[in-house]
């Protein structure tokens, strides 16, 4: 029982996952978008702790680059569109000579 229960959390959280990531590519898609987590709780239906945890691993789904960018009382984080998602990852990287 406590497997299936397992499976459903996890079945939540990708779903949960997938509609902040929908939300932030609406909200950066003309550029990048701010935000803290207790501002956008109630847009996406989560609590600031939900969406604190889901943030950085976004920035591993394809077309999102997710950044903690400052803090003042709580995490400001930077959302930007990657309009290229093969690129990722490949920007920082030293060219072979």
């Amino acid at each position: 029982m406590s497997v299936q229960r397992s499976a459903d959390a996890d079945a939540e959280s990708e779903m949960d996952a997938e509609r902040l990531a929908r939300y932030l590519r609406q909200e950066a898609a003309d550029g990048e978008f701010y935000c803290k987590s207790k501002f956008i709780a109630d847009d996406v239906g989560m609590t600031a702790s939900q969406i604190g945890n889901l943030m950085p691993d976004l920035g591993e789904r394809e077309g999102l680059v997710v950044e903690r960018w400052a803090y003042t009382n709580a995490t400001t984080w930077r959302v930007t569109v990657d309009d290229d998602p093969a690129d990722a990852g490949t920007a920082a990287t030293p060219a072979d000579d």
